[in-house]
């Protein structure tokens, strides 16, 4: 395992400017820019807000996440010269040169960004992000905050769930970098599963830059690589005790193959000499790393060959990790595998077989997951790659970032559709706790609002309902908004991977078990205030009012 870098902060800012530049944003928002400052509209304060709409996996809670890679997007945003000439070449002839100046001094000075803080357990329709400031800036803004979010809140989410299915002793390697969506989406995803709740990754950059802690041994290729004895160089490995004389370990592990076929009632002849040969080239170089997969050919095969090795190394003092199993039926082949490191530790009396980690790694989905847990088996390690990383149950989140208020005055997209009208005015949000310390409400009023009080019962209006008032009184009261971004400035402490991760755990104890089933969980409850759903209310009647004005006139 690698120790996390000393410098990932610096190296997570640098790595933002690089893959995050202003010019990663959908041509239309410079040209609402544009628009805005030709009319001598760009300077309007302005407020957006950043949710989503349902919770994905068809689940029943969400992880936000992105959001610390958000603050040093804000903190570095700016149009570089070279920026600024390539759109004033894609952009029409006819535009004002005064704006390509108007765009190369912009900045997030005059922008402030309140959330959640990352980790923390989210559901659909809750504002997660309030960008205000200028109209132009925070326009700006949209794609890049939403590329930030989307993706990393989808897998940290997908991850927890994993997680969930897993249960809490069993460890969890992410292994998806190969099947990932490039090599932006398999570094996200390497860091963001770990916060979700994974042990380590496989991904070295996501050590390197994230502080991931990092796991791995061999691929199949490596085993079939060998085909002889004769290809193990050096020949000799020295006793980590005593005599510093080398020892012929080919030796060696000849003598304890015929030890354990005995013990086993296996035949030494039906062994392959070549996956033998690997097992003990790999021995030689990680004689304390000593974990190989041993279904390049068979299990039973490659199960003498392992215990053969990994006895020669306990002989001379090393600890052998374990084995991988990479095919077949992995619970019955673990409960099989086990039995024999058993069998092993109990006949030559070597204590070290006891604790021998078995990995399990095939094509791993959150159902064959759920499953382990149903069926008898010793896997001590899952590794999950394809289904963790692209997230093959739900491909995107579906973030938004809707405009709510311009000077001072609240804006609603109405629509056909109830689902993508937006909820008007700048708003404070606040979790409700019940006397047993589980969250069961999340109240979105607006900013002028008195907050909740712990023991005081409230109206408020369920988003799952049009009409219907209900009254609640919470045990606690916790509001989730925090000021993360003012004046150019990050106004908050900025986390390492690992202290996310447990913020995330943290918050997910929050939740009762019914809103943590993976399967049909119950639905968990955001409402509007009185003062909240009136305006909804006063906004919708007054834009059917006016609908017909031009026509009148």
């Amino acid at each position: 395992m690698a120790a996390p870098s000393s410098n990932t902060c610096g190296l997570t800012e640098r790595s933002i400017r690089e893959r995050v530049p202003p010019l990663l944003t959908d041509l239309y928002q410079v040209t609402m820019a544009y628009a805005y400052w030709r009319t001598g509209r760009h300077q309007e304060p302005a407020v957006f807000e950043l949710f989503f709409r349902n919770n994905p996996f068809g689940g029943g809670f969400t992880l936000f996440a992105g959001m610390q890679d958000c603050l040093l997007f804000l903190r570095s945003f700016h149009f570089t010269d070279e920026d600024v000439e390539f759109l004033r070449s894609v952009l029409p002839p006819a535009t004002d040169p005064a704006f390509f100046q108007f765009l190369r001094g912009l900045d997030c000075s005059g922008v402030t960004l309140r959330a959640i803080p990352e980790g923390t357990v989210v559901f659909a329709r809750v504002p997660l992000m309030e960008v205000a400031g200028p109209l132009a800036v925070v326009q700006l803004l949209e794609t890049s905050l939403l590329c930030l979010v989307n993706y990393a809140s989808l897998v940290c989410s997908n991850a927890a769930r994993f997680r969930l299915a897993a249960g809490p002793k069993r460890k969890l390697l992410e292994l998806g970098l190969r099947r990932a969506q490039g090599p932006d989406g398999g570094l996200t995803a390497s860091r963001y599963t770990h916060i979700g709740g994974f042990d380590f990754t496989s991904n070295v950059q996501a050590g390197f830059q994230y502080g991931v802690p990092v796991a791995g041994t061999m691929a199949h290729s490596y085993v079939t690589s060998f085909t002889s004895l004769e290809e193990v160089l050096p020949k000799t490995l020295v006793a980590v005790n005593g005599d510093s004389t080398p020892v012929d370990i080919i030796l060696l592990t000849k003598g304890w193959l015929s030890r354990v076929c005995e013990l086993l009632g296996s035949q030494p002849g039906k062994i392959h000499e070549g996956e033998l040969a690997a097992f003990l080239s790999y021995a030689i170089a990680y004689p304390q790393n000593f974990l190989p997969v041993i279904d390049s050919f068979s299990v039973s095969c490659g199960l003498l060959n392992f215990c053969a090795v990994a006895l020669a190394l306990c002989e001379l003092d090393y600890k052998p990790l374990g084995v991988r199993l990479d095919s077949g039926d992995l619970c019955r082949q673990s409960l099989e595998v086990r039995r024999v490191f058993r069998l092993c530790s109990k006949h030559f009396s070597v204590s070290a077989f006891d604790s021998l980690t078995i990995v399990g790694t095939n094509n791993i989905t959150e159902q064959s997951m759920a499953e382990l847990n149903e069926k008898e088996n010793e896997i001590d390690v899952v590794g999950v790659g394809t289904h963790l990383v692209t997230c093959t149950q739900q491909p995107s989140l579906g973030c938004v970032y809707k405009l709510v208020e311009v000077r001072a005055s609240p804006r609603m997209k109405i629509s056909e559709d109830p689902e993508k009208s937006t909820v008007p005015g700048r708003k404070a949000v606040y979790r409700l706790i019940d006397a047993e310390g589980h969250a069961f409400l999340d109240l979105v009023c607006l900013v002028a609002e008195a907050p909740p009080e712990a023991g005081v019962s409230l109206s408020c209006y369920p988003l799952s309902c049009d009409t219907s008032c209900v009254s609640v009184i919470p045990a606690q009261v916790i509001c989730l908004r925090q000021d993360m971004f003012t004046k150019g400035r990050v106004t908050q402490p900025l986390c390492s991977a690992t202290e996310t991760r447990a913020k995330v755990q943290s918050s997910l104890q929050t939740l009762h078990p019914r809103h943590k089933r993976l399967q049909e969980p119950d639905s968990y409850t955001v409402a509007l205030s009185e003062k909240l759903h009136t305006l909804v209310t006063e906004i919708r009647e007054g834009s059917s009012n006016n609908s017909n004005f031009l026509l009148a006139n």
